[in-house]
């Protein structure tokens, strides 16, 4: 007897799962843009949003506009972000659908949220330059440069997610970050969801 009330709960809950999975009321897709600071994610997710009309969630905005943060890091020169108060915050707009995510990292996030996760890589020189413009120095400007150069968020990315939704896109110049946004709108337009 033991075993037969096991296996009808466990088929039970499979089910369960599968359907609240499959069930989503999501009409329009969820994408996170992450990659190292300086890669282009913020130009690209605006660009991004502007030709598709889905919302941009830039997530380092959201945490200081709703105080999403345990304080200030004076060595990172950035805010110690709360991650369980940014998920409160994103579970209903992400359960919806139809947002772009730029942050930097990745590795927090539900899982079920995202449909795409693309990360953007830079040549470690153009990196360079573009962080040293906005003032990065120091430890700031090595780790950064490092976390590049060891593909850290491709990684993150791949270990979060499921690698077939996991993308990487080289973002050096301009013509990249059109070429992008014009891909990852043809993706979106072409996206059906899941019934």
């Amino acid at each position: 007897h033991f075993c037969l009330l096991i296996f009808p709960l466990f088929s039970v809950n499979t089910l369960i799962i599968t359907m609240a999975h499959n069930s989503s009321s999501r009409r329009r897709p969820n994408i996170l843009i992450t990659g190292t600071p300086g890669t282009g994610k913020t130009t690209t997710s605006s660009a991004l949003a502007e030709a598709t009309q889905l919302r941009h969630i830039n997530i380092g905005e959201l945490v200081k506009e709703k105080k999403l943060h345990d304080g200030w890091d004076d060595t990172l020169d950035c805010y110690i972000i709360n991650e369980d108060l940014v998920c409160d915050e994103l579970e209903d707009m992400m359960e919806a659908g139809g947002n772009i995510v730029d942050h930097h990292g990745c590795d927090f996030f539900p899982e079920r949220w995202f449909n795409r996760v693309v990360v953007l890589q830079t040549d470690n020189t153009v990196l360079y330059d573009r962080l040293s413009r906005r003032g990065y120095t120091g430890q700031k400007l090595t780790n950064n440069i490092e976390c590049e150069i060891f593909q850290i968020l491709l990684e993150e990315a791949k270990d979060s997610y499921p690698e077939d939704i996991v993308v990487a896109l080289r973002s050096d110049s301009v013509e990249d970050i059109s070429k992008n946004v014009e891909m990852m709108s043809n993706w979106i337009g072409s996206w059906n969801p899941v019934v």
